[in-house]
């Protein structure tokens, strides 16, 4: 039996779960990846409620799927970030508070840790999400950015997710960063740098999503052969790169959908990633765990286009050879 394939809820957010979770099935997935917003997963009534994961469990199992993995990415964005007006509409009323930055910071950070727990009563051994960055907006180097503060950046990092990942090991549940533009970690090297500023502590490994890379010009199979260890949940994403002489790989600041951006997401398969290679890359890593699609597209209907995504990663999945091509030859 190949990969169970699972689909990401945070794009569809606005569905209650019931309804959601019997799409999901009718589009052909196996199960779903929890965001923790909405009425998919809420940290809070987990740890409060005795019976709230055991209830969320039969309330899957009726429609036929599995979780095994949640989303933390918005509250996770701000344990590291420099907190700004943006951030008001993508956290929770009581981790936004006041706005104060430092508090807001304080509680994303209590709130990360609360979700390692409430992860370990659903019985899910990986939460996926972003870290936020102190030093993204150092990226051009111009001003010329002294390699101190890029230190400091990484230093501060380690400082406030150690904490965080020590209740993660205390739970037995894996921290998986989906390594992202605005993230300590958005490319190959700085996804090292990231594990060596936590002394490779084996709480933290990454969440594969090609769709990030691709435009950046990171080969999407080469990361995974980089981290084989690490790879510890795959989203399948696509993005189109179409760099036609007037735009540019940074966007123009033009928003997602617009034509004349130089990259776009689009629905698996209609663009610009070479997932052979890396189903091919998962493969040689021993990867095991799902390939959850999380779908977006500024351009397609999303009901056709998670339907489609399922059935084209359906299409892609083979399992290894249990010999070599040209064992037949041998006496």
């Amino acid at each position: 039996m190949g990969r169970l394939i699972t689909l990401v809820t945070g794009q569809w957010a606005d569905l209650p779960l019931e309804v959601l979770a019997a799409k999901a099935r009718s589009f052909g997935f196996d199960g779903l990846e929890l965001a923790a917003w909405g009425d998919h997963f809420e940290v809070d009534k987990a740890l409060a409620e005795p019976r709230y994961c055991e209830e969320k469990r039969q309330l899957l199992d009726r429609h036929g799927m599995s979780v095994f993995a949640m989303s933390a990415h918005l509250v996770g964005q701000a344990v590291l970030d420099r907190i700004d007006e943006r951030h008001r509409g993508i956290l929770p009323p009581h981790v936004w508070g006041d706005g104060d930055p430092a508090g807001v910071n304080r509680r994303a950070a209590e709130e990360m840790k609360r979700t390692a727990r409430a992860a370990k009563r659903l019985g899910v051994k990986v939460v996926t999400g972003f870290t936020g960055s102190s030093i993204w907006h150092l990226l051009y180097s111009f001003p010329p950015v002294p390699q101190s503060m890029i230190n400091e950046g990484f230093r501060l990092f380690a400082e406030r997710w150690n904490p965080i990942l020590d209740v993660f090991a205390e739970c037995g549940v894996r921290f998986a960063l989906e390594v992202h533009p605005t993230e300590i970690a958005f490319d190959l090297h700085t996804a090292e740098r990231a594990l060596a500023a936590l002394d490779r502590r084996p709480e933290f490994g990454f969440n594969f999503d090609p769709s990030h890379l691709i435009w950046q010009g990171v080969n999407p199979a080469e990361f995974i052969r980089a981290f084989p260890d690490r790879i510890y949940h795959a989203h399948m994403k696509d993005a189109l790169v179409r760099l036609n002489g007037r735009n540019s790989v940074l966007g123009s600041h033009l928003n997602f959908g617009d034509p004349r951006r130089g990259w776009d997401f689009r629905t698996l398969g209609r663009g610009s990633v070479d997932f052979e290679e890396i189903v091919r890359a998962l493969n040689d890593i021993g990867y095991q765990g799902p390939l959850s699609v999380e779908w977006e597209d500024s351009g397609m209907n999303r009901e056709h286009g998670a339907r489609e995504a399922c059935e084209f990663v359906r299409r892609l999945e083979f399992p290894t050879a249990d010999r070599a091509f040209d064992a037949a030859f041998e006496r």
